[in-house]
C-alpha cells in the first residue's frame, strides 16, 4: 500500500490541490517581467532550466528558497554588445565564467561583433560548449572576419570570385546558427569596403533571416560624416532586406556634438517608412578604442599594423600621416580627452597629454612613439586602448530615451563598462539624474533586448520561458569599477540564475559554467544538413 505524503494527503481529505513544487522560489520580490509594464509582489518558480510560474505566492516548496523581499527580480540582463574574448577563451574555468558579466546580472551576451565573429559559428560554439561559460551567449559572423579570410588587409575591392567566396562564408555562417552579419567599417580593413560590396555580402545574411549590426562608417566627421553614415546604414539593410541595428549609438568628437537630435531624426523617418531599425548604446561618455584607431588615418593602415609602423619611417609619409592625426586628435577633444587604459604598460591609467609631457614630446609624436614600443613589445593594437572621452550628456540622455535603444556595454579589456555597465546605468540614469525610469532600464535591459535579435524564449519572466533570473539590491545595486580602476566587480547582485543554475550568489560566483551558445533554428535556403 503507498502511503501519501501528510501534506499530501490532508490535502486530498480536504478536497484540496496538492502544495506545489519546484527546484526553486525566489520569493517576495518586487518582480518585472521583462515586457513594458509595472512591477507586482511575488514569487518566480524554476523547474529545471524553465520558469514554471510567476505570480502572487502560492506557497509552493522548493530544496532552494530565495529571499527577494525588499530586493527587484528580473530576466537576467542581456548586453547587446561585447567583447569577452580574455574571459570566454581563456585557459581558466574560473575566468570563463566571466564573472565581470555575472556580477552585474547579466546572463547573455551578443558576442562577434563590430566585423569581428568568427565564419565557423558552430565549431565556435562547440568550443565554448566543451569549454564552460558562465554566460549565454549569441553569436554574429563578421565582415571584417570574412574580408579578411579573403581579402586580408589589403585597401581594394574583391573580385567576383573572392566576392563569391565572402559571401558563400556568410551564407555559412548563417546557416550554422549566427544572428546576423556584423560589421565595423569604421576599422581598417573594414573601411576599405564600398557600400556595395557590403550589401551584396549582407544579403546572404538577410536571405537567412539576419540582422545587419553595424559599428557603423563614422560617428563623427572623419569620411562621410555622422548622418551620411547613418543612412548608408540603413540603405544597406534596405538592400539586403533586413532589419538594421546600430551598434553604441552616439554623436562622437566636438564637431558633432549637439547632434543627437539629428541622428534620431534620420532613425525615425526610416522605421516612419516601414523598415526595422533598432539600437543599442552604453551609459558612458567616454567610448573605449585604441591610439591606433582614435588618431592614425585609415589609408595609413592598408596592409595592416606592420605596414603603419613601416610608413612611420619615411619621412615623406610621416608628414602626412601626422597633420591628420592632428586634425583627428582635435576632433576626439584634444590630449587629455585620451586615457591610455592597457594593463602593465608605462603609460596606463596616465592621459596622452600626460605622458607628452613627460617625454618632452607634441602629443602626436607621443602616440607615434607608443605605437612604435606596442609594436616592439608585440601588443600592437591591444597595447595602445584609450578611453576617449568624446560625448555629451545632452546626446548620451536623448539617445537613451528612445523606446527602440536597448542596453548595452561595448565592454573591452581596460574600460569600466566591462565591469559595470548595468549598473552604472540603473545609478545614474534611473535613480541620480532620472533620465529615465526603472520600467524603461529593466524592459530595455531584458525582453526589448530578446525581441530585438529574436532570441526564442529569453528576455521575460513567463512559464515556460528559459530560467534567466537575476535578484538586486536597489538600494546597493552600483558599479564599482572606474576609469583608473576598471577591473573592480560590480556590487548589489544577490543572485543570479543562467539556465535555472545558481551562477551568482551575493556577488560571487558558483562555480556553475551554466551558459549556452544560443544559437538560432536553421533558417530557409540552407543545406539539409545545416
Amino acid at each position: 500500500m503507498t502511503r501519501l505524503p501528510l501534506i499530501a494527503l490532508f490535502a486530498t481529505l480536504v478536497g484540496a490541490a496538492p502544495v506545489p513544487k519546484a527546484d526553486v522560489v525566489i520569493r517576495g520580490g518586487t518582480v518585472y517581467d521583462g515586457a513594458d509594464a509595472g512591477p507586482i509582489t511575488g514569487d518566480v518558480e524554476i523547474a529545471g532550466d524553465r520558469i514554471v510560474y510567476v505570480g502572487p505566492t502560492r506557497g509552493t516548496s522548493a530544496a532552494q528558497v530565495i529571499d527577494a523581499r525588499g530586493a527587484v527580480v528580473a530576466p537576467g540582463f542581456i548586453d547587446a554588445h561585447t567583447h569577452p574574448d580574455s574571459y570566454i577563451r581563456s585557459k581558466d574555468a574560473k575566468e570563463r565564467l566571466n564573472l565581470p558579466w555575472l556580477a552585474q546580472g547579466v546572463s547573455t551576451i551578443v558576442i562577434g561583433v563590430d566585423g569581428y565573429g568568427t565564419p565557423d559559428v558552430a565549431d565556435d560554439a562547440r568550443r565554448l560548449t566543451t569549454a564552460g561559460i558562465g554566460t549565454n551567449v549569441a553569436p554574429f559572423v563578421g565582415f571584417g572576419a570574412v574580408r579578411g579570410r579573403v581579402l586580408g588587409q589589403d585597401d581594394r575591392a574583391p573580385t567576383a570570385p573572392e566576392l563569391a567566396r565572402e559571401q558563400a562564408l556568410v551564407a555559412k555562417a548563417m546557416c550554422e546558427g549566427a544572428y546576423g552579419l556584423s560589421t565595423g567599417l569604421f576599422y581598417a580593413p573594414q573601411s576599405f569596403a564600398k557600400t556595395d560590396e557590403v550589401i551584396a555580402v549582407a544579403r546572404e545574411a538577410g536571405l537567412r533571416g539576419g540582422m545587419y549590426d553595424t559599428h557603423q562608417r563614422d560617428e563623427s566627421n572623419y569620411t562621410i560624416g555622422l548622418l551620411g553614415s547613418t543612412r548608408e546604414a540603413i540603405e544597406i539593410g534596405r538592400q539586403a532586406n533586413m532589419p538594421v541595428h546600430f551598434a553604441h549609438l552616439k554623436a562622437l568628437g566636438v564637431d558633432v556634438h549637439g547632434k543627437a537630435p539629428e541622428l534620431i531624426a534620420v532613425i525615425e523617418a526610416a522605421r516612419k517608412a516601414g523598415q526595422n531599425v533598432t539600437a543599442d548604446q552604453y551609459p558612458w561618455l567616454a567610448s573605449g578604442s585604441s591610439v591606433d584607431a582614435s588618431l592614425v588615418p585609415r589609408w595609413a593602415n592598408d596592409g595592416g599594423y606592420p605596414r603603419l609602423i613601416q610608413r612611420f619611417d619615411d619621412p615623406a609619409t610621416l608628414a602626412r600621416i601626422k597633420v591628420e592625426m592632428a586634425e583627428n586628435l582635435r576632433r576626439r577633444g584634444g590630449r587629455d580627452s585620451l586615457l591610455l587604459t592597457s594593463a602593465g604598460m608605462p603609460w596606463t591609467g596616465r592621459t596622452l597629454g600626460q605622458m607628452a609631457e613627460q617625454w618632452g614630446l607634441d602629443p602626436v609624436d607621443a602616440a607615434i612613439r607608443i605605437l612604435r614600443v606596442a609594436d616592439a613589445t608585440g601588443k600592437e593594437p591591444a597595447g595602445v586602448s584609450v578611453a576617449s572621452f568624446n560625448m555629451i550628456d545632452a546626446d548620451a540622455d536623448r539617445i537613451m530615451q528612445q523606446p527602440w535603444v536597448v542596453t548595452s556595454s561595448d565592454g573591452s579589456d581596460g574600460h569600466p563598462r566591462q565591469y559595470a555597465t548595468f549598473p552604472r546605468k540603473y545609478q545614474t540614469y534611473v535613480r541620480e539624474r532620472k533620465v529615465i525610469t526603472m520600467r524603461d532600464f529593466i524592459h530595455r535591459s531584458t525582453g526589448a533586448t530578446a525581441d530585438m535579435y529574436r532570441m526564442d524564449h529569453r528576455g521575460y519572466l513567463k512559464a515556460g520561458y528559459y530560467a534567466d533570473v537575476v535578484v538586486f539590491d536597489p538600494v546597493n545595486y552600483a558599479p564599482r569599477a572606474t576609469y583608473v580602476n576598471p577591473r573592480v566587480p560590480s556590487a548589489g547582485v544577490k543572485a543570479l540564475f543562467v539556465n535555472g543554475k545558481l551562477a551568482l550568489k551575493d556577488g560571487a560566483t558558483t562555480g556553475a559554467a551554466a551558459g549556452r551558445a544560443l544559437l538560432r533554428p536553421t533558417p530557409k535556403h540552407c543545406p539539409a544538413s545545416s
